[in-house]
């Protein structure tokens, strides 16, 4: 691959790529509208313009922390959530800051989980969307706001709205008076925004060092900018690697990372299925750790790996070399201290646009993602004839067997599995998902990606219906015995979450993608263990070459 690389490099330099890029100049992204690449580049500017923030912030959390919140509580979905885990997760926390906790599924046993686990006079409601309209936080920020409202005559100084200028989110912060509204640059998509007020809000009210995480994006900023060596740009230099390999049929990237930084590629799934997702191409993110049945060897993969400095991995390492010395590449990245996560979030945000003018897809747009809404939304309507059973998929045990058995067959050389799993997250489930995965894996010798229904619908959900035709996809549902309601929309959170898997297998299933729902019924712990010796049954069907 170095001479395809060296060469796009060497186009890029002829051009003026770096001086295109920064200028915001429509003609590096020939398939992206002029609207996209001057409105949506404004993560460019992002380091410089949120260091005006830290003072602010500061002040925010000092006046939190005196009134003596326990819990941060962050209702968002995608980008509106994925950087401030990061940050929270990667970033060692000091005993006396809250807490965050992450809301971004609708299954009626996660939203009772986190309102038990968050007690609402200990805690901070982060409301957080772009748009000010996405379903999810809504329907969350109503559950809470009854619960806070039961106990305070003023429930909004519980709650702290993140959206852009203008939107229904913050007039409803304004109209319940709502302890502050943060305003996001309207000119940065969700995935670009870890470096923005999503990112750093969540990430100060739990101690990160925000000030030193944006001063190594400034740096990164600057070397992207400043390299006249195409060569030494490292956003260049990633997106060119990127695509080219991507172009050769080298679509499928798995991320293996050491002990601390296991959280950051979910993050950089979603800017790498969503940005490039579309048009029939992408690149296939494989963020799941530790990697499933090993690292793969196949001919259509490449290995990311991050680590961090002091934490080297002997065995991994090894691994590394060896699929290195078969021929597949390996792209490794070192992290002097969690406070370079500021340089890898720009550094994947500038390569990741990069690379959608080399696979020739507008990195800035998801247009398959407004389809799938509008079919849960049609799904959330009551049925006129009695219960929908085919929203509930094949019941896992006897009758599932032969399904799953006919959907295996379906596997061709250079798919992927995607897991779709509209369970409640917790340790229990990602166990039995991830032993699923490993024997998904052994069995069809395909790269598996696993991902909990709603949240993959705002991370790898474009991939699925835009990207290549390549994925094989099983959608698990399951049928609580509780449901919560949701307090002034006259719906539940389960009427919601059986919507969006609806919603979600109608627009796969338009896109003629190979899809399996199975109902794992009332107790998915024991239904997904039935569910891996189903999918080990006969002969494995070994490699799938791509």
């Amino acid at each position: 691959m170095e001479p395809a690389y060296r060469a796009r490099l060497a186009s890029w330099a002829s051009v003026g790529a770096t001086d295109m890029v920064w200028r915001k100049a429509p003609g590096f992204w020939p398939e992206a509208p002029a609207t996209d690449v001057v409105g949506r580049l404004g993560w460019l500017q992002a380091p410089e313009l949120a260091a005006a923030l830290v003072t602010e912030l500061r002040s925010f959390v000092e006046e939190v922390m005196r009134d003596g919140v326990e819990h941060v509580v962050l209702l968002g979905m995608g980008g509106s959530s994925l950087a401030a885990e990061v940050l929270a997760r990667v970033i060692p926390r000091e005993p006396q800051y809250p807490e965050l906790t992450v809301l971004d599924s609708t299954h009626p046993t996660a939203v009772r989980a986190c309102a038990e686990a968050c007690p609402p006079k200990d805690t901070l409601y982060l409301v957080s969307s772009k748009s000010g309209t996405t379903l999810e936080p809504n329907a969350f920020f109503r559950l809470f706001w009854e619960k806070v409202s039961r106990n305070s005559a003023s429930p909004g100084q519980r709650f702290v709205a993140i959206t852009d200028p203008g939107t229904p989110l913050e007039q409803l912060a304004k109209q319940r008076q709502f302890r502050r509204c943060f305003a996001a640059p309207a000119d940065v998509g969700g995935r670009y925004s870890a470096l923005t007020v999503f990112g750093l809000v969540p990430g100060a009210l739990v101690g990160a060092d925000i000030a030193g995480v944006l001063a190594t994006a400034r740096a990164m900023a600057a070397e992207c900018m400043e390299a006249a060596d195409l060569v030494k740009n490292p956003g260049l230099r990633l997106g060119a690697a990127l695509g080219e390999l991507a172009r050769a049929g080298r679509d499928k990237v798995v991320f293996c990372t050491t002990r601390s930084l296991r959280p950051f590629p979910a993050w950089t799934e979603q800017l790498l299925a969503e940005s490039l997702g579309k048009l029939g191409r992408g690149i296939v993110p494989v963020a799941g750790t530790p990697p499933r049945a090993g690292l793969p060897s196949s001919t259509d993969v490449v290995l990311i790996h991050v680590a961090l400095e002091g934490e080297d991995d002997v065995r991994l390492e090894r691994e590394l070399a060896r699929r290195e010395s078969e021929g597949v590449p390996v792209l490794r990245f070192r992290m002097a201290s969690p406070l370079d996560l500021g340089q890898e979030f720009f550094r994947w945000e500038y390569a990741v646009a990069a690379c959608g003018a080399v696979i020739e897809v507008d990195p800035f747009d998801q247009p398959d993602v407004e389809h799938a809404k509008e079919l849960a939304r049609e799904a959330m309507a009551p049925p006129t004839t009695g219960r929908d059973t085919a929203a509930y998929g094949v019941q896992i045990g006897r009758e599932s067997a032969s399904a799953v058995e006919r959907w295996l067959t379906l596997a061709r050389p250079g798919d992927y599995v995607a897991v779709q799993a509209f369970l409640p997250p917790n340790r229990t489930t990602d166990a039995a998902l991830e032993r699923l995965a490993s024997r998904l894996c052994d069995h069809l010798g395909a790269v598996v990606t696993v991902g909990y229904g709603p949240r993959f619908l705002h991370s790898t959900g474009q991939l699925h219906k835009g990207g290549p035709p390549s994925g094989l996809f099983l959608q698990i549902v399951d049928e609580p015995t509780e449901d919560v309601a949701v307090p002034e929309l006259g719906l539940t959170f389960g009427t919601i979450i059986r919507a969006q898997a609806r919603g979600d297998r109608g627009a796969l299933e338009e896109k003629a993608r190979r899809v399996l729902v199975v109902n794992a019924g009332d107790r998915p712990t024991e239904a997904l263990a039935g569910l891996v010796r189903q999918v080990g049954r006969g002969s494995p069907a070994g490699p799938a070459p791509a």
